[in-house]
């Protein structure tokens, strides 16, 4: 009976860490976007390094859906604008891929083939990212454990991207205090040697009214 009890609040407080490292951590995102006739949507997530990217796109649009000829195509590109997934006049793809730096990596979508004028086009995106992407039933098959046992596992990846994730925000704000510090050094100079200018110009004008005076015999 104890060993239930304990068993139900390590499964209580798995689902609650694994739902609350959700506001700390991207782990997921499934949107719908609506594709102009022309032109591209994009969307964009800022992602750290070493992290498992998954993602499965297709049309969801019933307008569209007796058409044969309504495709999308995708392009996804890292920080540094690496080509990380490119393919074209599809209904539906997917893509995977492990991030190897640090940044914004951008998703963008545009239709493909052909297709009626002026008419948009709606596409689903399942978007996942860290644990999430993991696939946690081939883990529990190859390690041979299930309930507490890998709800205990999905905890501990939960608490190390936290931890990742925790160390990454530090890191950014690490840089963005020295690129303000870099900053504030720079004002501080560019005001000092603004002050000095004027000084100089201001005592030259005061020289050249003093000499021209003098040559008028005003003074």
């Amino acid at each position: 009976m104890a060993e239930r009890r304990a068993g139900a609040i390590l499964l209580l407080a798995a689902s609650l860490l694994l739902s609350w490292s959700g506001r700390l951590v991207p782990v997921a995102e499934a949107v719908w976007l609506t594709i102009p006739s022309s032109g591209t949507k994009c969307v964009s997530e800022e992602i750290q390094s070493n992290v498992v990217v998954l993602a499965d796109y297709y049309i969801v649009d019933d307008e569209h859906a007796h058409l044969h000829t309504a495709t999308i195509s995708s392009r996804v590109t890292s920080p540094y604008g690496n080509n990380l997934h490119h393919n074209e006049n599809v209904t539906h793809g997917q893509f995977a891929f492990t991030t190897s730096e640090a940044g914004n990596y951008l998703a963008c979508f545009w239709i493909g083939g052909e297709h009626q004028e002026g008419a948009g086009l709606t596409i689903g995106l399942d978007w996942k990212i860290g644990i999430a992407a993991k696939d946690w039933e081939s883990v529990a098959k190859k390690e041979k454990i299930q309930g507490v046992e890998l709800e205990l596992l999905k905890l501990e990846g939960a608490v190390q991207a936290i931890r990742d994730n925790l160390i990454y925000l530090k890191n950014r704000e690490a840089e963005m205090r020295e690129v303000s510090e870099k900053t504030n050094a720079r004002v501080a100079w560019f005001s000092m040697m603004s002050l000095g200018v004027c000084i100089v110009v201001s005592v030259l004008q005061l020289l050249h009214l003093k000499r021209f005076f003098e040559r008028k015999k005003l003074i």
